[in-house]
């Protein structure tokens, strides 16, 4: 057992950390881990994290008690900062700083781990950006994005950077065989369809009701025979999306909302004291965004997996010779790509990710999938 054991398929990556951890004496302050969605680029900051802390072994041990806390994410000298909205602000990333300018406590090391930073609004940006300037210097700053395009110049240029790739099919399948308790046939399946993406691959491969909306959108493309069709279809995917949203969130809204009114202090009969409201519509703002991005981000899985069919088919068309993604829509894959043309196919991956650039850019959900629908029905 070691820290590294949940990066799957990036040797280079262990390698290069492990050794950095190794020679902390010239140890960089800022790391910027980049790679695509499922690549691991969290679980490395954290493997990485464990490492620098370790009390027993500079390469992570992953079983005393300090990288054990890293991991499950209750260590006192590792801030972990996950942005629970669509955007983070200036007022939070200045209030970050300064905690990030505090003394370790009890490790050597104080650690900012700082998932999805691309989500910085520019103020924030701004705010980090002096920070890892002139950095304390028992402070380490570890940032994670998709792409290092998504950071300012000025800080990525002041940062090591560590590359994750998508983990190979056959590692994705052996982890969930081996860890999760798969059967290899369902592994292998489902690391096909969530094409490397880990996180992704083990719920389809645990969770019926995953697996039940995955089939759900696969089959959109047989439902879009008309107009009224294509905006019934429309309206199913997004009101799925809300519904996982509305289920993910409520549950957690509910637990925060009645902290923080007891933390306010709520009387027996349930009045708050004067001057409280504002706390609590921020904190309902907060929970409104969050829900937002959750849907967001339920549509953009959404449009991959309808991506991966279209991909599938003009792998056919094409006559590429590359495995297909959704393997079990086999047949219905070479119908559609008999049917089809190679450019009609073009033209509807290049509407899938216009839809995905719409989203990102607060287009309203709802007409930007509509609009979707049309274009997939008439190529």
């Amino acid at each position: 057992m070691s820290v590294w054991d949940d990066l799957v398929g990036q040797g280079p990556v262990v390698e290069q950390l492990s050794s950095a951890a190794e020679g902390t004496s010239g140890l960089a302050h800022a790391w910027l881990f980049t790679g695509p969605p499922g690549a691991g680029r969290s679980a490395a900051a954290r493997a990485f994290a464990a490492a620098l802390q370790c009390a027993e072994t500079p390469r992570g041990c992953g079983h005393c008690a300090s990288c054990h806390q890293i991991l499950q994410g209750t260590h006192a000298d590792v801030e972990v900062i996950r942005p629970q909205g669509l955007s983070y602000g200036v007022k939070e990333a200045r209030a970050l700083v300064l905690r990030a300018a505090s003394a370790p406590t009890g490790g050597r090391w104080q650690i900012v781990l700082f998932e999805d930073a691309d989500r910085a609004t520019e103020g924030a940006a701004n705010a980090l950006l002096k920070a890892i300037e002139e950095p304390p210097a028992r402070t380490v700053w570890l940032l994670c994005t998709p792409s290092p395009d998504d950071l300012l110049v000025t800080i990525r240029s002041r940062c090591r950077l560590v590359t994750l790739r998508t983990p190979p099919i056959d590692a994705v399948a052996e982890v969930l065989a081996l860890r999760d308790g798969v059967d290899r046939e369902t592994a292998d399946v489902v690391a096909r369809a969530a094409q490397g993406h880990i996180s992704r691959a083990r719920r389809l491969a645990t969770d019926a009701q995953a697996r039940r909306r995955r089939a759900e959108v696969l089959a959109v493309p047989r439902r879009l025979t008309a107009v009224s069709p294509a905006v019934a279809a429309a309206e199913s995917l997004v009101a799925a999306a809300k519904a996982e949203a509305k289920a993910q969130t409520e549950e957690l809204n509910e637990a925060e909302t009645s902290a923080l009114r007891q933390a306010l202090g709520e009387s027996a009969k349930g009045r708050m004291p004067r001057g409280t409201a504002g706390a609590l519509k921020e904190l309902e703002a907060r929970q409104k965004s969050r829900a937002t991005r959750l849907e967001r981000d339920s549509l953009d899985r959404t449009l991959l997996d309808l991506a991966s069919y279209y991909r599938d088919v003009l792998t056919l068309q094409l006559g590429a010779g590359t495995e297909l993604v959704n393997v079990d829509l086999g047949p219905e894959l070479r119908t559609a790509a008999q049917n089809g043309r190679p450019e009609d196919t073009l033209r509807r991956l290049d509407a899938i990710m216009a839809c995905r650039e719409r989203l990102a850019a607060n287009v309203n959900p709802l007409l930007a999938v509509e609009s979707l629908t049309l274009a997939l029905r008439t190529g």
